[in-house]
């Protein structure tokens, strides 16, 4: 039963750390160059705080899950790593939260605020953009249950209602 719980985390934890790195990688490289008229752009993550805060975030936590995916079972750390866990969920969910509000602007525009949408210019772009709020959504969730079962596990409840 430990070995099944001990494949299971490492599973988890592996899969965390692919889809950060994959959401890291995949924005990093997003750009499109166009031609409006007369006018040549670039759309460029590093061109918007919320795109490269971003890339930042997953960044930081696809090392700390590849740090994590060679923590001995027996080690003292894990207790660690529920703190650990909750700062990285929180992270992710705010990087992703940034990053969703801007490609919502550059899907939908601001018509208040006179920004005009910039997807129909930059389609490429903006799919590639999609494609890893997607990824970066679902390392979001894998966090979040990571999160529960780090709680779970160190502070482990059926020991604490037989004492």
């Amino acid at each position: 039963m430990a070995e099944a719980k001990r494949i299971c985390t490492f599973l988890l934890r592996f899969i965390a750390f692919s889809t950060t790195l994959a959401a890291a990688i995949m924005m990093a490289s997003s750009h499109e160059r166009t031609a409006v008229l007369t006018l040549s752009f670039e759309a460029k993550y590093s061109d918007t705080p919320a795109f490269k805060y971003f890339v930042i975030a997953n960044a930081i936590a696809s090392i700390y899950g590849l740090l994590l995916l060679f923590l001995p079972s027996k080690s003292l750390l894990w207790q660690l790593v529920v703190a650990l866990d909750v700062v990285f969920t929180m992270l992710l969910t705010s990087s992703i939260s940034a990053a969703l509000a801007i490609a919502y602007v550059g899907k939908k525009g601001n018509p208040k605020a006179g920004w005009l949408p910039i997807c129909d210019q930059v389609n490429k772009y903006c799919n590639q953009v999609k494609g890893t709020l997607a990824v970066g959504f679902i390392s979001v969730i894998i966090y979040m249950l990571l999160l529960l079962y780090s709680i779970h596990t160190v502070l482990n409840p059926l020991l604490l209602e037989k004492s």
